[in-house]
């Protein structure tokens, strides 16, 4: 059995060390893995007969990276003596993903260190209630953000530490300048034992992390980042301290030191590093919108008194009072009163939806008018909003096709440096400047420390973080990277008629009997109420406003694409189409012209017949959605073949499709034929996308290029597409079209700047054009201007 899950990984410096894991992890048997260097986790999914998944985090272990856990404390309730609490931690300590668990029965709490991959606070709140005993979270949602919020202050810290140390030999470089700077030159500031007094704690205790990634690196017959920085900035400073020793003894001797150049790069990386890490925060940024919807707490019914509880600790079937102003906490239903919700930031529509007993809500929308009391149906990760989250949280952990390209590089990229380091010295020191040791070891570190593979990892998935987020904040949900990159290359969309052009809300228009009126209005109207079609609905709609009577029925059967048949008090009954009249050998020739004239309004019209003679006609029209022409408009202006899909006649598809501008009709089409149509388009060669409501669509949309699914993130299932336009807001498909040239330009634009600063830089650091800590500070801002140049995706207007 498959088993899927995301891994946090700490340690990783470069796009190097992501294709590393992912390489090792993907040769594990049942093992397929993705590892996103920007989101600094793993998409694993393996097979559980197979192997544990503690085997593949001691595998990451393995290879000198570690995977992050998560910590949490608990109240636990119920809770009598000693013999309790080592029950408890014996239990939660045997659990799969249990790093530690450790109960106080003093404090009634218990601490518990595990892996979120696998674990979960409700699967380990579950354990302990299992147990016998009762147990609630401590720590809120937000632990992770101040985990990072830490590591930042650490990195905040480290740097202002190297910048005070660094400072000085940033002064004595002035000495080195080729120009009289009129500048005084303090003695002490040359001495070379003081420059090492300086230099050293920046070396290995602030610069230490790179030598520890170096080596684990190293260790696992791999190079990294970490490689560069620690050979780099070791030649500088094992050199000078070389230069130094000589002049013990020897006060007369001169020597060449790099101390300054060891200490400022350390810096200027440590720089580059907490600017990136600033910048890739605001990359998620679109996640921390959509959790600040959610309400934090909850008012509920517990034993028959009205408590405010967070919303971790909300359960299904909870009795759960909401008053005017309040968010929904949880999604739901309503047991009693009658309010109007807003349900805009989950659905789209602005227009808040009537709410009375029965009814549905959605976690996060917001209470307007009355009070409603409801019932909890799904909380934490179950609820629409927790879905909408996932969606965007796998897509900007997704990788984009484009990025196979970088990784390629990524995983050359470190050995061919250093080689073509190497060959720089021996080509300074043994042909440009002869017997020049400090000059070729100079040019020789410029090289090492200008090369960058962080840049061309971070290129591709910090834009599709940003765009995804983009797109979750504009109501356009994609599944993953690999389709925000496919939908720009759409040039065909096929769109379903009902529910997508249409509202997919039908009305009766027209209504023309012949002979005993009651009578075939109570057969319609009941053969029609066994049918989910929508025209099935609209026409029992109009009998309900009518008060038509429903007849139970013998028989019924659905004729797809085609009518029902059904049988009421012995007779038979048909409503459908020319076709299914023509099979029963029912004839309609005279009502012909007014049929055409109803299908040229645009109108679905229909025939009823009763004992193989033509009762009636009814016909039914959907009103076409007001954005759905400017949106055909907008697509055409891209150059994208518009096609309108129907199983409506041929002359009714082309009434509608005249409205909202559509040139190509594909019309009398049977549910099980879109796919075909679909199937057809391609066979021409174009990338066609699909447009519909994700259930009855479902082969089609599966087979298109790109399925794109119109809903409100609660009736569609998000699953059965690549796209999700959340509100069903057709204007919002071109958007997400831009969106996707747009990320795609942007990452192209990074690639670029990536492949040409490296392939521009190390040139010019070989031939001696550049300083080591120019070439460092040009290294340590390149990934700040990858992440900053995917941040004005940010901005883009849609």
């Amino acid at each position: 059995m498959k088993e899927q899950m995301t891994v946090d990984i700490t340690g990783m410096t470069c796009a190097s060390c992501s294709t590393r894991i992912e390489k090792v992890l993907n040769k594990m048997e049942g093992v397929e893995a993705t590892v996103n260097l920007a989101m600094e986790n793993a998409s694993v999914t393996y097979e559980s007969e197979k192997i544990k998944p503690d085997d593949i985090f001691n595998k990451i272990n393995d290879l000198g990276y570690g995977v992050r856990n998560e910590k949490m404390d608990l109240d636990v309730f119920g809770m009598t003596c000693a013999a309790c609490s080592t029950r408890i931690e014996k239990v939660l300590n045997k659990m799969d993903g249990m790093v530690s668990a450790t109960v106080n029965l003093a404090t009634e709490s218990a601490s518990v260190e595990f892996n979120s991959a696998v674990l979960s606070a409700d699967k380990i709140i579950s354990k302990i209630q299992d147990l016998g005993y009762d147990a609630k979270e401590k720590v809120q949602r937000e632990a992770k953000a101040q985990q990072k919020e830490e590591e930042i202050k650490g990195k905040k810290r480290k740097l202002y530490i190297s910048i005070l140390l660094s400072l000085p030999l940033l002064y004595t470089m002035i000495g080195h300048a080729p120009w009289d700077t009129g500048l005084p030159m303090p003695h002490l500031l040359m001495n070379p034992w003081f420059q090492l007094l300086l230099a050293t704690p920046v070396q290995f205790w602030i610069g230490g992390q790179f030598y520890v990634g170096a080596y684990k690196s190293l260790k696992n017959k791999s190079a990294n980042m970490d490689v560069l920085v620690a050979l780099g900035t070791s030649a500088a400073y094992f050199y000078s301290l070389a230069e130094a020793i000589k002049t013990i003894g020897n006060p007369n001797y001169m020597p060449h030191l790099y101390f300054e150049t060891s200490a400022i790069l350390i810096t200027l990386i440590l720089v580059g590093k907490l600017f990136e890490a600033l910048a890739k925060g605001r990359t998620t940024e679109a996640i921390s919108k959509l959790l600040s919807l959610q309400a934090k707490e909850a008012t509920v019914i517990r034993d028959g008194e009205e408590i405010k509880i967070p919303i971790e600790e909300v359960r299904v079937k909870d009795t759960i009072i909401v008053k005017p102003g309040e968010k929904i906490p949880v999604d739901g239903k309503v047991i009693s009163g009658q309010s109007a919700v807003d349900e805009a930031m989950i659905t789209g529509e602005s227009i808040p939806v009537e709410k009375t007993a029965g009814d549905s809500l959605i976690g996060a929308t917001i209470n307007k008018n009355g009070t409603l009391t409801m019932t909890a149906t799904k909380v934490g990760k179950d609820t629409a909003l927790a879905g909408i989250i996932k969606v965007v949280e796998d897509a900007q952990g997704s990788k984009a096709p484009i990025q196979r390209v970088a990784d390629q590089i990524s995983g050359i990229f470190v050995p061919i440096v250093v080689a073509i380091a190497i060959v720089t010295f021996l080509v300074w020191y043994f042909v440009i400047t002869p017997g020049d040791f400090a000059s070729a070891l100079e040019t020789a570190i410029a090289v090492l420390v200008i090369a960058c593979p962080c840049a061309l990892g971070l290129a591709t998935p910090t834009s599709i973080m940003v765009g995804t987020g983009k797109g979750a904040e504009n109501g356009i949900l994609f599944k993953g990277g690999e389709h925000l990159e496919t939908t720009h290359k759409i040039d065909a969309i096929v769109l379903d008629k009902t529910g997508t052009i249409t509202k997919g809300k039908p009305s009766v228009t027209d209504l023309e009997v012949f002979g005993d009126e009651e009578k075939i209005l109570n057969y319609l109207v009941s053969a029609e109420k066994a049918s989910e079609h929508p025209l099935a609905e609209a026409i029992v709609e109009y009998g309900n406003a009518r008060n038509i009577e429903v007849l139970p029925m013998d028989k019924f059967s659905a004729i797809p694409g085609h009518g029902i048949a059904a049988t009421i008090n012995g007779e038979k009954v048909f409503v459908g189409t020319r076709k299914l009249m023509s099979k029963e050998g029912i004839d309609f020739a005279q009502y012909e012209d007014r049929l055409e004239k109803l299908e040229t309004e645009g109108k679905t019209a229909m025939m009823i017949a009763i004992n193989n003679e033509l009762n009636g006609i009814v016909a039914v029209a959907d009103t076409v959605k007001e954005t759905a022409k400017t949106a055909i408009e907008e697509l055409k202006n891209m150059g994208i073949e518009v096609y309108m899909l129907t199983g409506d006649n041929t002359r009714t598809a082309k009434a509608i499709a005249a409205q909202v501008g559509v040139d190509n009709v594909i019309a009398e089409v049977l549910p099980e034929e879109k796919a075909n149509h679909v199937k057809e388009l391609q066979l021409k060669g174009k990338k066609v996308a699909m447009v519909g409501d994700g259930i009855n669509d479902a082969p089609a949309l599966a087979l298109a290029d790109i399925g794109i699914a119109i809903g409100t993130g609660t009736d569609v299932a998000i699953e059965a597409a690549d796209v999700t336009i959340l509100g069903g807001e057709l204007t919002l498909i071109p958007k997400a079209i831009s969106l996707s040239k747009k990320t795609m330009q942007n990452i192209r634009q990074n690639l670029f700047w990536a492949l040409a600063y490296n392939s521009a830089g190390i040139p010019i650091a070989a031939m001696g054009l550049l300083a080591p800590w120019v070439a460092g500070a040009a290294m340590a801002f390149s990934s700040v201007s990858v992440v900053t140049n995917s941040l004005r995706l940010k901005r883009i207007k849609l």
